[in-house]
């Protein structure tokens, strides 16, 4: 068993009081609330997360890499059948330890925990015995050794020319991977097979011009013709693995994408720990679909009756600034964010440092609008964090450049700020720092290239709720102007429900398509007509949504949230505000919504 020194690896917990293990620790300005002060943290609980998180990076070391675990940036991952059939059999051994343990007398936060890791241990195990992503998603393989090497083109927590040494040692590596794919790949769900090919092209131009353009300052003669002899193995590798998907696996790439009702319900279960059946699942996201539908069409004839909301919605977006002054626009939309929110009480900021925002970096551009980057939980190097917005490209024609900026329509650039930043992604990060347990901040990884996040639900669903809950506080309002003739509200409202219906959509296409009872045609037909997108867009969700069965979890999150303060504000004397509700949310750290429920209202009442 490997693991960390504990200089390294732990995360002191004397610096919190155990008043902040129930949820309670105070911030500048946050409300305090009574709560029981456990004696301990169980050391067995500890110490077991310790062994299983030296035990997960072994097995997944870019994934160390951004956490800030930086003795893995010279390794990469390994399936050979072999070593994943023993993170297998490891993983099942820590599932029976965790549930071995003797929990009387624990806190409420310990327990809470030990369920998390629980469930995060079988969620591992559902990903490579059940799901199997290692055997059925030749793209997979091709995206992990992109997004390795961006982990260590984007940060500078060592000299760019440690970092190269660093790529080296992992480019070297990569050519097995690959092979091992070949090897482990087996029939495939076509879909998948023609997404590999559709992403392996601009895999194969971050290797050539972006990777080489990161480390263009080195001035190591001989290590940068090292570099350059492993990038050729790279590239050589990937043509060949192009090629082998084409002439080879994609002819027998017949096997079917779905998970089926039951995996369904268990890769929901242990990662999102929700149990709810899946038709009231089901259910509850058409009702919220309809509800939304509803109301963009109020929203719209309060804008334009003479318009159709498709006609409404061409106009807003040419409503958008100049590609030279977005980064400004968005520059002035978070001071006046940030405004808001402390006059309005809408949260407490443990930093008003704001994240730098830039240009996204050219190895980004291909794949992002606007995105978050914060460093990983145990990072102490590289430690600012990058809003990132992407530019029209210089040699676009005035069309395309146009057609690109609509989508930085006033209505979008507000959205993205809440989402991305203040109160969404970067908000929740600020907050995880004082989170006083490395199982919940272990627990907030990011993991891209291996299954997305654990509690999706809150971290996207957070994300989510925030453009509503902005715009439903009065962000955006004209003083002394009637809601119904604000236009300029009323446009920053029907922004925030066409994201709202492409997140519907997304809910309720994932339940169907896996469960067998949606078509791609179908689900296709359906961003369409019910969730108001174009024919383009809807393609691109179904084939997102085809690999990635639980992107409900942005709506599924947001309704769990919005239930929550509602059934806690009952219980509070008066009209709370709304930072009381959402500092108690963020003092527990990225769990599923079910565990911050038990939390704020000491019951395991349903969550929707």
């Amino acid at each position: 068993m490997i693991r960390f020194a504990a200089a390294v690896l732990l995360v002191s917990l004397s610096t919190f009081s155990f008043a902040e293990h129930n949820g309670e620790a105070a911030l500048p300005g946050a409300a305090m609330t009574q709560a029981t002060v456990p004696e301990t943290y169980p050391q067995s609980l500890t110490g077991l997360h310790d062994e299983f998180m030296a035990t997960f990076f072994d097995f997944l070391p870019s994934a160390g890499t951004r956490a800030g675990f930086h003795q893995y940036d010279t390794r990469m991952e390994s399936y050979d059948a072999v070593r994943v059939a023993k993170q297998v059999a490891l993983y099942g051994k820590y599932e029976k330890r965790l549930e071995a343990l003797d929990t009387k007398g624990w806190s409420r936060w310990a327990l809470d925990d030990r369920e998390m890791l629980l469930a995060f241990v079988q969620s591992r195990i559902f990903e490579l015995q059940i799901q199997q992503v290692w055997r059925k998603n030749p793209d997979y393989y091709s995206s992990v050794l992109s997004d390795s090497t961006l982990l260590l083109m984007g940060r500078n927590f060592v000299p760019p020319e440690v970092r190269l040494v660093a790529l080296i040692a992992r480019e070297r590596q990569m050519p097995a991977l690959l092979q091992q794919a070949r090897t482990n790949l087996e029939n495939p769900p076509r879909i998948f097979a023609e997404i590999a090919l559709e992403q392996l092209p601009g895999i194969v131009d971050f290797f050539q011009k972006d990777v080489p353009s990161a480390f263009s300052d080195v001035k190591d003669a001989k290590l940068q013709a090292e570099f350059a002899r492993s990038n050729v193995g790279v590239l050589a590798a990937l043509g060949e693995y192009e090629a082998w998907i084409r002439s080879d696996l994609l002819r027998r790439s017949n096997g079917d994408f779905r998970l089926g009702a039951e995996n369904l319900r268990r890769k929901l279960a242990c990662e999102e720990m929700v149990d709810i059946p899946l038709d009231h699942l089901l259910q509850v996201g058409l009702d919220n679909l309809h509800r939304n539908q509803n109301e963009f069409q109020r929203v719209a004839k309060l804008i334009d009756p003479t318009r159709t909301p498709p006609q409404l919605l061409a106009q807003i977006e040419k409503e958008h600034p100049q590609p030279g002054e977005l980064l400004k626009a968005f520059s002035d939309k978070l001071a006046g964010i940030r405004e808001f929110t402390d006059t309005h009480a809408i949260i407490t900021t443990p930093s008003r440092t704001l994240p730098k925002l830039q240009e996204t970096p050219p190895f980004l551009r291909a794949t992002t609008f606007a995105s978050m980057d914060t460093p990983g939980p145990f990072e102490t190097k590289a430690t600012e964090a990058f809003f990132n917005v992407t530019l029209p490209e210089k040699n676009w024609t005035p069309p395309q450049v146009e057609q690109y900026m609509a989508a930085f329509n006033r209505g979008a650039v507000t959205s993205t700020a809440i989402h991305e930043v203040i109160p969404g992604h970067y908000e929740q990060y600020l907050w995880n720092e004082h989170v006083p347990s490395r199982i919940r901040q272990f627990l907030s990884l990011d993991l891209s290239s291996t299954g997305g996040h654990f509690s999706g639900t809150n971290i996207e669903g957070w994300a989510h709720y925030t453009e509503q809950m902005m715009i439903d506080e009065g962000y955006g309002r004209t003083p002394g102007i009637p809601e119904e003739q604000d236009t300029a509200y009323l446009k920053l409202r029907l922004g925030q429900l066409q994201y709202a219906l492409l997140r519907n959509a997304r809910y309720v296409v994932a339940i169907r398509m896996h469960t067998g009872t949606m078509t791609m045609d179908e689900a296709t037909a359906f961003f369409v007509k019910e969730g108001y997108q174009t024919e383009s867009n809807a393609k691109r969700e179904v084939k997102r949504g085809a690999g990635d069965p639980t992107y409900l979890m942005y709506t599924l999150g947001k309704l769990q949230i919005q239930k929550l303060r509602a059934d806690w504000t009952k219980h509070q004397k008066g009209t709370p505000k709304p930072s009381e509700f959402h500092d108690l949310f963020m003092r527990q750290g990225v769990a599923p919504v079910k565990v911050i429920r038990r939390a704020l209202l000491r019951d395991d009442s349903p969550t929707l």
